[in-house]
């Protein structure tokens, strides 16, 4: 007769499994499921292992910052940009919102099927001050019923130009932190390719992006290099880490920025320098319109 196993004493099957995959304590098991990081049977495949590192990884950077703001009995506000199935929005209720008992997450989604999924596993839950809005993020910003201001700004893989418009809304709503990790940015790299002629007879640095390949690397390299020289001009202090280890995703640039009020004149300085550098002056009017008005004159 096979030997049966016996769990000890008082230790029910969900806190086994919570053991076994290494889930952080408290964690809803049936909430993984849903979201299809977990089986029905409970099991954790290779690539929702790594999705689930990802937002686990983030949420270390998160949490504190949520600790802090709350405290005092304040009630956080948090937007959640490009959420897509909202794994973020939706563990960061599980492990921090729903035993704090105030503060309000919004998923801002574009995709119409992924927020009415949102809607109603958030409805099934119980996760009652959570709320999910088919828009832009550009119309989230002037949407009238959203608060006039939010405490935290996150977008998670937000493609290309979807992280300059977090920025832009969490600048416009007075964001105290954001936490962004950037992808796919495409639109400097566009911008370098139409002016490569001219900046190869101009300068040796354009051998930096004279192949495609490169112009690709260094449009992503610069894009988030401006974008950190913004942030810290319009009054953030901003560290920039890796999300998780390089073999789980090549996506993994994590910026987090924090509102300080110290606005720095020498970034917005050198961002308009780089602007002038890389011939892309352009994005001056559409990604960099808060900087301080006397840089601009520099």
């Amino acid at each position: 007769m096979a030997k049966v196993e016996k769990r000890p004493a008082g230790k029910p099957a969900a806190q086994d499994v919570a053991a076994q995959l290494e889930l952080k304590p408290g964690q809803s098991i049936e909430l993984l499921k849903a979201l299809h990081i977990l089986t029905r049977d409970g099991k954790l495949n290779q690539d929702s292992r790594r999705k689930l590192k990802q937002v686990y990884h983030l949420y270390q950077f998160i949490a504190p910052i949520l600790q802090e703001l709350s405290e005092g009995g304040h009630a956080v506000t948090l937007a959640d940009h490009g959420a897509g199935k909202s794994y973020l929005g939706f563990i960061l209720y599980d492990l921090f919102f729903k035993d704090l008992g105030r503060g309000r997450i919004y998923g801002i989604e574009t995709r119409a099927p992924l927020v009415e999924s949102s809607q109603q596993l958030a409805a099934g839950l119980g996760f009652d001050r959570m709320e999910f809005l088919n828009m832009s993020v550009a119309e989230s910003a002037r949407a009238d019923f959203m608060p006039a201001q939010f405490d935290v700004v996150t977008a998670l893989h937000a493609c290309d130009t979807a992280t300059d418009d977090a920025i832009a809304f969490g600048l416009e709503k007075k964001a105290k932190a954001m936490v962004l990790v950037p992808c796919c940015q495409a639109e400097v790299a566009a911008c370098l390719r139409q002016t490569k002629a001219l900046s190869l007879s101009r300068t040796p640095l354009a051998e930096l992006w004279r192949h495609p390949i490169h112009t690709r690397e260094m449009g992503s390299q610069i894009t988030n290099v401006l974008r950190c020289l913004y942030l810290e001009a319009c009054g953030y202090q901003v560290t920039v880490t890796e999300l998780v280890g390089w073999e789980h995703s090549m996506k993994n640039e994590l910026i987090v920025a924090r509102y300080t009020g110290h606005r720095k004149r020498s970034a917005a300085e050198r961002l308009h320098q780089l602007l002038a550098e890389f011939g892309i002056e352009s994005l001056q009017a559409s990604r960099f319109a808060m900087l301080p008005a006397e840089a601009a004159k520099t």
